[in-house]
């Protein structure tokens, strides 16, 4: 059956689906769903493998670049964006420094202080007396709205930076959507990752409030390889070589056009994407197959055996062996030309529970890096627009931000060179 066909197997339209989902049809690329989370980097630490085997794991805060780009997947997550209520560069210095030193203390672990018997306790508790780092990382970014009036920063805005765009097959609700800043919080355990955020958000009360967030989680390899999604599709197989400096400098850390503040970090792009799920366990495997352009049991290409094959098209002009259409060919064409688009996807998948129609929400939390918006995300979403998988994904929600450079040193705090 081909993408075109109204009805799925069991002669239920696509859109009669829809509409009885109180959805909108919405679409928009899942961004390379065959080919997304960070590959295991030769730079990570060389500990054990996430999973919550060592709660005393930690991944290196200090560096040339924040931690949580190219470290290798965690298995919880929570994107959690804010609005600013400092109102001016003061408060928001103070806030990016109340920001480091929490962040410093979360990721490397210790005891909290005793603050006496009158005073609320310092911590939570939620990971017991002792705060074990469990592999986390903090990552913090900062939307363009940061650089409105406010703190006098609109000369220093990175110059891709905007509110995220609309497109064609999106269905967004703008209430989840942006965002003066976002934390990005991934742990080897969840607990990890609530206790985090409740500790920043405790201490940065009186700088800024939660606008949206959304929980993600990484499945395990099964049977082995690459996790899934919850389409049931691998997904993680292709990204751009983490261990390769060159490859980094041209894909993911910010350019040369950039201000000069603003180097070593990169834009990041977080979408939410919901699954009609139900919809979709209603179609073919082999139509599954065809919009995808991957085998859903081994994540081989429909040109290749294993899934760590390249998919190849050059013997395949008109798409009768992978569509021309398929998502991935969409994603990644793999010419010369279309090289330099590639981005750095760090993905996870969401699980809300149910909608107030009855029907199952979850999907993904589509996250990428990069070096140029335009070049890389806005170029790839462009090629996907249309395609078959549209009918069976919602974009709903998320924004476009600037991941700030790394913090150096202990001396050293979030946005420094941005605001000093």
């Amino acid at each position: 059956m081909t993408a075109d066909n109204p009805t799925t197997a069991t002669g239920i339209g696509r859109r009669n689906f829809l509409r009885g989902a109180g959805l909108a049809v919405g679409g928009a690329a899942v961004g390379g769903i065959a080919a997304t989370a960070a590959e295991r980097s030769a730079k990570a630490d060389t500990a054990p493998p996430p999973g919550g085997d060592d709660p005393n794991r930690t991944v290196a805060f200090h560096g040339t670049h924040q931690a949580g780009i190219v470290t290798p997947h965690q298995k919880s997550a929570v994107f959690a964006a804010f609005d600013l209520t400092a109102t001016t560069k003061a408060e928001l210095t103070e806030l990016m420094k109340t920001l480091t030193s929490r962040a410093r203390f979360l990721t490397s672990g210790g005891t909290p202080p005793q603050l006496g018997i009158s005073a609320p306790p310092a911590d939570s508790g939620v990971l017991g007396p002792v705060v074990v780092p469990g592999g986390l990382t903090i990552t913090v970014a900062l939307g363009a709205s940061t650089f409105d009036s406010r703190f006098g920063l609109a000369a220093k805005k990175p110059r891709r930076l905007r509110r995220m765009d609309t497109f064609p097959n999106d269905n967004l609700d703008r209430a989840i959507c942006d965002g003066d800043l976002l934390l990005q919080i991934c742990a080897d355990d969840k607990d990890t990752v609530l206790h985090a955020l409740r500790d920043l958000a405790r201490h940065t009360r009186g700088g800024m409030i939660p606008r949206w967030r959304v929980d993600g989680f990484v499945s395990p390899p099964r049977p082995d390889g690459t996790p899934r999604n919850l389409m049931g599709f691998k997904d993680g197989i292709a990204n751009p070589d983490v261990t390769n400096d060159a490859e980094m400098d041209e894909l993911v850390w910010a350019g040369v056009s950039e201000p000069a503040w603003a180097a070593n970090g990169s834009y990041l792009v977080v979408r939410k994407i919901r699954m009609l799920v139900e919809f979709w366990d209603r179609v073919t495997l082999s139509e599954q197959e065809r919009m995808i352009g991957r085998r859903r049991g081994t994540g081989a290409p429909l040109s290749g055996n294993v899934e760590t094959d390249a998919p190849d098209y050059t013997d395949d002009p008109v798409g009768a062996t992978t569509p021309l259409d398929a998502h991935i060919r969409l994603a990644n064409p793999r010419t010369a030309a279309t090289n330099r688009n590639r981005i750095l996807r760090r993905a996870y998948n969401y699980d809300n529970g149910i909608d107030s129609n009855g029907n199952l929400d979850m999907g993904l939390v589509f996250v990428c890096f990069q070096q140029d918006l335009d070049r890389q995300f806005v170029t790839v979403q462009n090629r996907l627009a249309d395609e078959p998988l549209v009918d069976y994904i919602s974009p709903v929600g998320g924004g476009y931000f600037f991941a700030l450079p790394g913090v150096s040193d202990s001396s050293d705090w979030f946005a420094r060179t941005l605001l000093s």
